[in-house]
């Protein structure tokens, strides 16, 4: 039998799967689809000092949308961003040791903390030949969980969840999924690609974001823009709150009291939906159409019109979706899309791409009045991060492949701070309620079946 073939037999079964409780259940019994109330707003299940995400202020007692914010560990992470910028530092490492410690790092402090991930960055002997260089996966979501679960193996004290041991195996975790990540995309690349094989080792010394780049470029070439529109781009996906589906995934997880490497796998297979970590790959894949349908990238006229069509269903992949506008929380605007614009600018002009970003430019300004026009939304709607992100990664030249895996190269530092905080708390295992709505039904014996 083939192994990946849906025979006529599985679809006749499918058929009997496929069955939806009525929508007027859900109503009925109250219950909060997607852990949302009716509002939109997520179901309180739990606290954190870890992050914090402002979308709406109160006055004299009304509540009403702002202009959003992003706090990590209470700090202003615009102000974080133009700190280390201004002190032409890089800021994941730093950014990492506040979400896991929850405080700024001293000079000292931040040193050690980064020599340490350098420390760790090897691989295990001989993980690239035998692991990732075996089954090569098109996805390197799947080949990442895969890694991670194997370390497993290398680990003498995996089952151990006291809060050091924890933290060791996040720190590790940390620097390797550079390695991990970069590794899986060009065994990948090689196999399946039929590109040449290129596996660097990497310098303790440099960032993570430089890491990244010296690890995946055949030369190991690139600019200091680029390394630290990289670095940038690490910090602003490094955390968001524990609603999020992947962060939340890790709280659910580790509140069961498994080892720190099925808690982070599970964390990945969240993170790989769609709807989650792979939307900047949607937003390419749009302005790619766009850009093909459009003989003029700045005639308004014409690219208002593209939107409208890909509301009415008429463009692009017809679900009705201009991907990268909007977001579950933010309304008036997304702090870190804010934050990465001015930036994402300079790199354009730098890689001579300065068309496609006042094309970009012309979509964030024209996309929300034609949203609100046309789906009769009044809550604002903005651009969010995944709308720039995946035309910086397009300019730094990195694969579709790797996008989703570099927001988990970031959010791994989140994810972990959330999984110690999580097992310090030592509560009770996440456990929500689900209602039963089936009828109670007599066993039938086989001989009385049809």
């Amino acid at each position: 039998m083939n192994f990946s073939e849906v025979t006529p037999e599985i679809l006749a079964l499918a058929a009997r799967c496929d069955r939806q409780i009525p929508q007027e259940l859900y109503s009925r019994y109250q219950v909060n689809r997607g852990l949302r109330d009716l509002q939109g707003n997520g179901v309180l299940t739990g606290l954190t000092e870890i992050s914090e995400i402002r979308s709406k202020k109160i006055a004299d007692g009304v509540e009403t949308p702002c202009e959003g914010k992003l706090f990590y560990r209470g700090i202003d992470v615009e102000e974080i961003v133009a700190g280390f910028i201004r002190e032409e530092r890089f800021g994941f490492e730093e950014t990492a040791y506040l979400l896991l410690f929850g405080e700024l790092p001293d000079k000292k402090e931040l040193a050690d903390f980064t020599a340490l991930l350098g420390q760790y960055r090897s691989l295990p002997t001989s993980f690239v030949r035998d692991i990732i260089m075996k089954a090569p996966s098109r996805d390197m979501m799947n080949t990442l969980a895969r890694s991670v679960l194997t370390l497993y193996s290398y680990d003498e004290a995996a089952d151990d969840i006291s809060i050091p041991n924890v933290l060791r195996q996040c720190l590790q975790l940390i620097a390797l999924f550079p390695c991990l990540s970069v590794y899986g995309y060009q065994a990948y690349s090689h196999y399946i690609g039929g590109n040449s094989l290129f596996i660097h080792t990497p310098d303790p010394a440099l960032s993570t974001a430089e890491n990244i780049l010296h690890l995946l470029r055949p030369d190991s070439s690139y600019s200091a823009l680029e390394a630290r529109i990289l670095d940038l781009a690490l910090v602003l996906h490094a955390e968001h709150g524990g609603g999020n589906n992947s962060t939340f995934t890790t709280h659910v997880v580790s509140s069961s009291g498994t080892d720190t490497y099925s808690a982070i796998a599970a964390s990945l297979g969240s993170l790989k939906g769609p709807k989650h970590g792979g939307a900047n790959i949607k937003v390419v894949q749009m302005f790619e159409d766009m850009k093909a349908a459009l003989p003029d990238w700045e005639d308004e006229e014409a690219v208002e019109y593209y939107l409208l069509a890909l509301l009415h269903k008429e463009a692009f992949d017809r679900a009705g979706l201009i991907y990268g506008m909007g977001h579950a929380v933010y309304s008036l605007s997304d702090p870190r899309a804010r934050v990465f614009s001015a930036f994402v600018k300079r790199l354009s002009e730098e890689k001579g791409m300065g068309a496609e970003y006042r094309l970009y430019a012309l979509v964030e300004r024209l996309a929300p009045k034609v949203i609100a026009r046309e789906r009769k939304i009044y809550k604002g709607v903005s651009a969010n991060i995944d709308f720039y992100s995946g035309f910086v990664y397009h300019m730094l030249g990195l694969p579709l492949e790797l996008y989703t895996p570099i927001f988990a190269v970031a959010r791994i530092a989140g994810w972990s701070a959330h999984r110690i905080e999580e097992l310090a708390a030592a509560g009770k295992i996440i456990r929500p309620a689900y209602k039963n709505v089936h009828p109670e039904t007599p066993y039938t014996p086989m001989a009385l079946r049809a």
